[in-house]
């Protein structure tokens, strides 16, 4: 989409330092991801996961950049002995290093949208959610499904407020938050 006040700058994560000068923002959002499908190996998930959104957070700081909004993952935990809840949460707390006014952890479960490609699993996944919401209402399915549309507007809208500090908001407080806004 073409919008006078945006610039589309395509990177070589591998090359950040190129398009450092255009990092200079008040707010950065980052919703960088991948699949291990894609990225073939744990490693290069890791560094796409983990390591190119740390690099952003402090190049972004180190510009100015006071808050900074990032999906992650629900159940998210450094701790966990599952590798992938285990990786979010390592982004997470090398996040809480880097010395922002505010620090805004989005942790959705399943994302629901339409996809450019196929998934196999994750489209057997969102069939049930989409299903079970329609059997037990939409209560039951925002534990288990989101839609990417609503994490973007939450964030969207959590970005106007005033914040400081480390938060994290849950898909259903993602749901609530962008109830409150009458889109």
């Amino acid at each position: 989409m073409k919008h006078p006040n945006l610039l589309e700058v395509i990177c070589d994560f591998e090359r950040l330092e190129e398009v450092e000068q255009y990092l200079k923002a008040d707010d950065v959002f980052c919703t960088l991801g991948t699949t291990i499908k894609k990225a073939k190996t744990k490693e290069a998930m890791y560094r796409i996961d983990v390591e190119y959104p740390i690099a952003i957070a402090k190049m972004a700081r180190e510009k100015g950049a006071k808050q900074f909004l990032i999906v992650s993952s629900m159940n998210a935990n450094k701790e966990s002995r599952l590798w992938y809840p285990r990786m979010k949460g390592e982004l997470e707390e090398k996040l809480k290093g880097i010395p922002y006014e505010a620090m805004l952890i989005f942790q959705p479960s399943l994302l629901l949208g339409d996809r450019s490609e196929f998934r196999l699993f994750e489209s057997i996944g969102i069939w049930i959610v989409r299903g079970l919401g329609r059997i037990f209402g939409n209560e039951l399915r925002s534990r288990m499904g989101i839609e990417a549309k609503t994490v973007a507007t939450a964030m969207f809208l959590v970005a106007q407020r005033e914040h400081k500090g480390f938060h994290v908001y849950s898909t259903r407080q993602m749901e609530d938050i962008r109830k409150s806004f009458d889109i």
